[in-house]
């Protein structure tokens, strides 16, 4: 690996308390003492200001206000190749039970979640996606190399890149979808989530090619999809679909019909591409466009489904985002209501951490309220198996299964 250096470092009372509640991040701001000269991946030794007691260690960036991306905390190892097996095979553990049902694709390192701030390994059947967010982890690759070898076996590892790392000119040794180890013979890699199968391009698809935290939730409206004496009829409605992994396991499943709704042409080709993956399957209509006017005409033709689900992209990034979040979410809820059957379902999704649980579900609660229509909200999740949650800001996805015209 990279040669990297030791910083002693101390913070004021506000970085010592969050040390002390073993948060991730530590800010520039709290930081009173500092070697300007520290590389990103210096490490970072942490002593208390007054009691130069050992409080934690933690990985130096210079680019980030995130200054310091912790690792240890109160006991201090060796950062070398052994502690990355070591982590990595713990990370695994979580996953285990995951592991044992007809799936092979997983997240093996979630970041912060996993005590990786910055760091995201996902695992596509043979291959491994390494994520890099922050710049701290360069001069640790061969060992993250060596240590997803050795913990998933995969044949291919392809790194992916931040855009604020792909616009670091400083660091232009790795480049984004550059193949780290082995032969890619397709960019596109076919996988299963529960038997069933989708695709990723791993060096060209959004993040590291497919998104994995909803797989449980998929799998749950493939099950809520099978038609029955009592439900003769599930037609699906799936807004912002993207490439299709609810349609699909609706579909599966045994939908009467199933339309996805999404802006990107691209995406519901992908979402057709990874339904023909499974059958040849008639009833389903790919519609291309703004979600909320679709929704709308849809609205308007009088069309109804026994199943909507709506599970946008983040609307608050940033705090100064919240309240148009809100607003977004609450113009989804209601527009949602409309399209769901008597005695139907709604599947409503939030991936926008900076709005909590709580106040999600009061949003839509006020939605249904306003509409007159009788809900029980069957159930509330988060993320999958493979993404704990380690710190508060890691909960972001939330999840709500709402069946309308019933009694509370």
């Amino acid at each position: 690996m990279e040669s990297v250096k030791n910083h002693a470092v101390k913070l004021n009372a506000k970085g010592e308390k969050a040390l002390r509640s073993e948060h991730p991040w530590i800010f520039e701001s709290s930081i009173v003492k500092l070697n300007e000269e520290a590389s990103a991946g210096d490490k970072a030794i942490i002593y208390a200001k007054k009691s130069n007691k050992f409080l934690g260690l933690g990985l130096i960036d210079p680019y980030s206000p995130i200054r310091i991306k912790m690792l240890l905390f109160k006991k201090s190892v060796p950062i070398d190749q052994a502690w990355f097996i070591d982590c990595f095979e713990k990370a695994y553990k979580r996953r285990k039970s995951l592991l044992e049902t007809d799936t092979n694709s997983y997240r093996l390192i979630f970041g912060e979640n996993d005590g990786f701030p910055g760091l995201i390994i996902d695992i596509y059947a043979e291959v491994a996606v390494i994520k890099l967010y922050s710049h701290v982890w360069y001069p640790y690759l061969t060992w993250i190399q060596k240590a997803t070898l050795n913990q998933s076996n995969v044949e291919v590892i392809v790194l992916r890149l931040s855009r604020n790392l792909q616009k670091n000119n400083a660091l232009e040794s790795q480049q984004d979808g550059q193949v780290l180890y082995g032969e890619l013979k397709n960019e596109t890699v076919i996988f299963r989530e529960h038997g069933i199968l989708f695709s990723a391009n791993v060096i060209q698809g959004h993040k590291t090619g497919y998104f994995l935290d909803h797989r449980e939730n998929r799998r749950k409206v493939g099950g809520l999809s099978k038609t029955s004496k009592r439900h003769p009829s599930v037609r699906v409605l799936d807004v912002f679909s993207y490439a299709g992994g609810f349609s699909i396991h609706a579909l599966t499943g045994g939908a009467s019909s199933v339309t996805s709704v999404d802006i990107s042409k691209q995406a519901l080709e992908l979402a057709r591409f990874n339904a023909a993956l499974n059958g040849d399957f008639d009833n389903h209509e790919t519609l291309a466009g703004d979600a909320f006017a679709i929704m709308k005409k849809l609205i308007n033709e009088g069309k109804k489904y026994e199943l909507v689900v709506v599970d946008p992209p983040s609307f608050a990034k940033q705090a100064s985002e919240v309240d148009t979040a809100i607003r977004s979410y609450e113009r989804l809820t209601r527009l949602a209501i409309q399209l769901t059957a008597r005695n139907g379902m709604m599947v409503l999704a939030s991936c926008s951490s900076r709005i909590e649980m709580e106040s999600f579900e009061m949003l839509v609660a006020q939605q249904l309220d306003r509409q007159h229509r009788s809900y029980q909200i069957t159930e509330r999740t988060q993320h999958d198996v493979d993404h704990p949650i380690g710190f508060k800001e890691g909960a972001y996805l939330k999840c709500l299964y709402i069946l309308l015209d019933s009694p509370n």
